[in-house]
């Protein structure tokens, strides 16, 4: 199929459009960014669940045999543990089933290294949250400014950090402060020993030099400005958690991933090579967006113009010294129970005796619904 440049470039002015922003020739929120962010969540993420509709379905019976309602839940008894998502195994199905159906945030494919996790709580049997982690961004101004790093060695420290794409509680977990725990397991010692075991003798397959098998920090950003969830987030008297800043507001998320593929074959078009996936670098994508809009003639289209807030959590008390001093790090301690055991009594039991919306989440009522919903797909 032959892509005609014009009828491309408007197609994506559009889709842009009807997300909800103004072309003026630049991109801007035409209302509040948050407005305009859940427009372009809610069609990205429909446009997922359209992709996996026949696995949602085919799955549906055994996700909800592992699933749980809110009265049945007891608090005090909550029991957690971290599992290691391995492929074609039922975390994997969970994870990936919950990932697409509950949150407004869309799922996206992992880029470079990834890891995905689930906290499980042994005592009801039940998937309690998500941890999608992978391959940081090469470049981050207000990461990189932050921590002071240098093009010379921006590769190298980058590589001993990932960024979570996924952290967030299931219902009825959710409703008991539950995505406070589920950061907290960013900077869990088993988390961090898992890693160091994955990615031993592993060496950058763009510079091919060796990196150290740890997780010095790891960022997030937030959906939707400033996160109630890593505000405030500490333990042991300690922050867990840093803001420290805004993106610039460049990305590829308001790009729906039908006219991405059309890009792709614009681009296949011109002569140039679309390969993406393992060994291609974590920005690949947003390379190849940024090559197509130029080809375009609507190069500033990669800035979107809507900021997220962005933190950092680090595993070293003295990640600085590290950076610039080659210190040798000074490891937090901080093992998974002793993080699930102060979650509990800092935040969910508390949370429980203040409010019983926990107790409202009906398990059979939310798949008849989500199955009704995907059927319409």
């Amino acid at each position: 199929m032959r892509i005609s440049g014009n009828k491309l470039r408007n197609k994506i002015i559009d889709s842009l459009k009807s997300q909800g922003f103004k072309v003026n020739p630049h991109l801007r929120p035409k209302k509040n960014e948050k407005d305009t962010l859940r427009r372009i969540h809610k069609k990205k993420r429909i446009e997922q669940l359209k992709l996996h509709k026949n696995f949602m379905l085919d799955n549906f019976e055994e996700i909800k045999q592992f699933s749980i309602s809110g009265e049945n839940v007891s608090p005090e008894n909550i029991d957690l543990k971290l599992i290691e998502v391995k492929s074609d195994s039922i975390e994997s199905k969970i994870f990936l089933w919950w990932n697409l159906i509950w949150w407004s945030l869309p799922f996206d494919r992992s880029i470079g290294r990834q890891m995905r996790f689930i906290l499980w709580d042994d005592y009801h049997n039940a998937p309690f949250g998500l941890v999608g982690l992978q391959s940081p961004p090469l470049k981050s101004s207000v990461r990189d400014n932050f921590l002071g790093l240098n093009q010379k060695d921006i590769d190298y420290w980058i590589n001993q950090s990932m960024y979570a794409q996924r952290i967030g509680a299931l219902p009825p977990y959710n409703e008991l402060l539950g995505g406070k725990m589920v950061a907290l397991c960013l900077v869990s010692n088993e988390l961090r020993e898992i890693y160091t075991k994955k990615y031993d003798n592993r060496k950058t397959l763009l510079e091919k030099r060796k990196i150290p098998n740890r997780i010095l920090f790891t960022t997030t950003t937030s959906a939707y400005g400033k996160s109630s969830v890593y505000e405030r987030l500490v333990y042991d008297g300690m922050p867990v958690s840093k803001f420290i800043g805004y993106t610039s507001g460049s990305g590829t998320f308001h790009l729906p991933e039908s006219i991405y593929r059309e890009m792709l074959l614009f681009l296949q078009q011109k002569g140039i090579d679309t390969k993406r996936g393992y060994g291609t670098g974590p920005s690949r994508k947003l390379k190849l967006v940024d090559m197509a809009f130029n080809r375009l003639k609507i190069p500033t289209f990669t800035f979107h113009n809507i900021k997220r807030g962005y933190y950092l959590f680090p595993n070293v008390t003295n990640l600085r010294n590290v950076i610039h001093k080659r210190d040798k790090p000074v490891w937090y301690d901080r093992p998974f129970v002793e993080l699930s055991n102060f979650w509990k009594e800092r935040w969910c039991i508390p949370r429980s005796k203040r409010t019983d919306t926990w107790r409202q989440f009906d398990l059979d009522m939310f798949f008849r619904r989500t199955k009704a919903q995907i059927k319409r797909l």
